[in-house]
């Protein structure tokens, strides 16, 4: 049986740790009440660009571009895996269905190259066979348009010089706050139907019979659209993986919080009964020692 002391020490610790949790909780809430604000804002745009470059692949068959590019035998074949998981931790089980789902792509591509968005992904995948080209992180901020733009531009570049022939990315997509599903979309090259599950899935609806005039010309519009949809893709889906991250964190930290508070109302009972048994304890040795003097 621990003492009176040492009781007092594990509540002590308890009561810090529950401190922590709760903080962590609140910041959590406050993030995740900002970044969802900013996915709000921010989708339309990028869901109208989405629609107008899938408008082009689908009404103008005739568009010739690298970034539609097809027939790269297995042996030549290299995919790119964006990584999007946290810089830091204590998120519940966020990362860990972000890493299991990315191996599981990484076994079914051709030859993968990874491009891990946060230190928790590094951290994995530093140690596995697999090949990791670039590392990103912002230090468990809100994404910018410019952090999307860094990854969108080095993403490009790389898939116009050959490096890989496929691009996918890998992220959580928050149905609700208690609703976290890690999910994979590809990015490059451009596939008109995969573009319109997207479409459909973010509650759009688009006719691949739909036609329009392009100026100065579809070419034209059509690679200056790419960046910007590639970009907005990319800037959707850290914004998301950022709230989600939140309301993981938000949900792993009250239920720390709980749990701390059920110890400490346990831990108290027991001082209670330990206290109680050396009051007891040290009255019967005065009742005996005040015996024996008389």
């Amino acid at each position: 049986m621990a003492n009176e002391q040492e009781v007092r020490v594990r509540i002590r610790a308890i009561r810090q740790t529950l401190q922590v949790t709760k903080a962590m909780n609140l910041i959590s809430t406050s993030k995740l009440r900002k970044g969802r604000r900013t996915l709000e804002d921010t989708e339309p745009f990028f869901t109208r660009v989405q629609k107008t470059l899938y408008d082009i692949i689908s009404g103008v068959g005739d568009v010739q571009s690298d970034f539609l590019r097809r027939g790269d035998s297995p042996d030549q074949k290299h995919t790119a895996v964006i990584i999007v998981s946290s810089d830091k931790g204590l998120a519940g089980s966020f990362n860990a269905s972000i890493i299991r789902l990315a191996s599981t792509v990484c076994d079914s591509v051709a030859n993968p190259v990874l491009i891990p968005v946060g230190n928790i992904a590094y951290r994995h995948f530093v140690h596995s066979p697999y090949a990791i080209l670039e590392n990103f992180s912002f230090r468990s901020q809100l994404p910018t348009l410019d952090d999307a733009k860094t990854i969108a531009d080095y993403v490009i570049s790389q898939y116009l010089w050959g490096i890989f022939n496929e691009v996918h990315i890998v992220y959580t997509h928050m149905y609700s706050t208690i609703k976290l599903l890690p999910v994979e979309r590809q990015i490059l090259p451009l596939d008109a139907k995969k573009m319109q599950e997207m479409i459909t899935q973010s509650g759009g609806e688009r006719r691949e019979t739909l036609h329009f005039e392009y100026l100065p010309s579809k070419e034209i519009v059509f690679h200056t659209l790419i960046p910007l949809s590639i970009q907005g893709l990319i800037y959707g889906c850290l914004v998301e993986s950022y709230v989600s991250e939140q309301s993981a964190r938000m949900a792993a930290m009250d239920e720390s919080s709980k749990n701390a508070e059920n110890m400490l109302a346990d831990l108290q009972i027991y001082y209670n009964r330990v206290r109680q048994a050396n009051i007891t304890q040290e009255m019967t040795e005065i009742s005996s020692g005040a015996s024996s003097l008389e």
